[in-house]
């Protein structure tokens, strides 16, 4: 895939996805290019990020991205065409205090990548919701559920062990008026 600066962000996202899996890295899109993702583009997001294993050696990582000419500046990866960068937050991947995500593999034609499900996208922007108070990722979480069929007790469950009860009845609310509007 030739990378440019019309390339869209969950094009990027797979490619990146893709050249690390060909690299032997089992890199995880998460964050907003994962809610981009899900969300269907209503959400836009300035960046690609994936988790990778903690043990990824750099010289793996920097190979890997050279392939699809990005080149590491600082701790981005940057593109000479492409509007987007890539950054690789420290891991374990986790969402809260739940370190089991359940990553799922999306495909763009012949390329693939690992992802955070919807469920789990979803959960992450709760996360910044219920921690943070980030009212911006209270509507992408929205946004999410409402384009994807989503495990609602799921993240339900995951919510009350957040102590987060209140803001997962906000967010159900939110959902149901998005549904009747």
């Amino acid at each position: 895939m030739t990378l440019n600066a019309r390339t869209p962000l969950t094009e990027v996202a797979v490619a990146v996805g893709d050249a690390l899996r060909r690299h032997g890295i089992r890199g995880v899109l998460t964050g907003g290019a994962c809610a981009c993702l899900h969300s269907h583009g209503e959400y836009v997001s300035r960046d690609v990020d994936d988790v990778l294993p903690t043990d990824t050696p750099l010289a793996e990582l920097d190979a890997a991205m050279a392939g699809i000419r990005f080149r590491r500046d600082g701790n981005r990866y940057l593109h000479p065409r492409c509007r987007f960068f890539v950054e690789f937050p420290a891991g374990p991947l986790a969402i809260g205090q739940d370190s089991s995500p359940r990553p799922v593999l999306i495909r763009r034609g012949a390329h693939r990548t690992l992802s955070l499900s919807a469920t789990d996208a979803c959960r992450d922007r709760l996360a910044a919701f219920y921690h943070w108070g980030d009212r911006q990722a209270l509507k992408v979480a929205v946004q999410i559920a409402c384009a994807n069929r989503v495990g609602i007790q799921r993240i339900r469950s995951w919510s009350a062990d957040e102590g987060a009860t209140a803001g997962f009845e906000e967010f159900l609310a939110a959902v149901k008026a998005a549904h009747r509007s």
